[in-house]
């Protein structure tokens, strides 16, 4: 009786992972590189232009309180044995007030510098997607995966990026 419990328990199992199998062999899979379909689009590089061009007004103030620092702090290492105390002590004011407006400037224009790009990159991040999509459909693809989670395939012809950087790239 056991032993007719246990053939019949096994013919079970077996008779499932067969069809399962079945039905995995039937499904299409492809794959896209999703970060090398954005590094090689041409929207991707004129992100940073974009956000330079924003911002270059209050990058070049940044990069000139910089200037200025770096030339007060060589100055004061300079001629710090032949200045007077009020000298000293004006040179260090001044270089404190530079320091703050530094500070108050550069940390604002790197966050609001990066909250842009991230807005370019998830825009382009959302055309990727939406080409990704339109292949799978017309291609009749039952899962895209992320190229980054395939371990091995056996050919590069379910490999969906190149179709991906060209439908995007023509995108302006």
């Amino acid at each position: 009786m056991k032993t007719l419990r246990k053939s019949m328990l096994t013919a079970a199992i077996l008779g499932t992972a067969m069809m399962s199998s079945a039905a995995m062999a039937e499904q299409k899979l492809g794959f896209v590189n999703v970060q090398g379909v954005f590094q090689a689009l041409p929207q991707a590089a004129q992100i940073q232009e974009t956000i330079r061009t924003e911002f270059k007004d209050q990058f070049d103030e940044v990069a000139r309180l910089e200037k200025d620092i770096k030339y007060y702090l060589e100055k004061q290492q300079r001629d710090a044995a032949t200045m007077s105390d009020k000298e000293k002590k004006e040179l260090e004011t001044k270089l404190i007030s530079l320091r703050d407006d530094y500070q108050a400037k550069a940390q604002p224009l790197q966050q609001n510098a990066q909250r842009r790009q991230m807005e370019e990159r998830n825009k382009i991040l959302g055309l990727i997607k939406q080409a990704i999509d339109s292949i799978a459909a017309k291609d009749k693809y039952d899962l895209v995966i992320n190229a980054e989670a395939v371990l091995y395939t056996a050919d590069e012809k379910h490999d969906l990026s190149k179709q991906v950087i060209d439908q995007v790239s023509k995108i302006k």
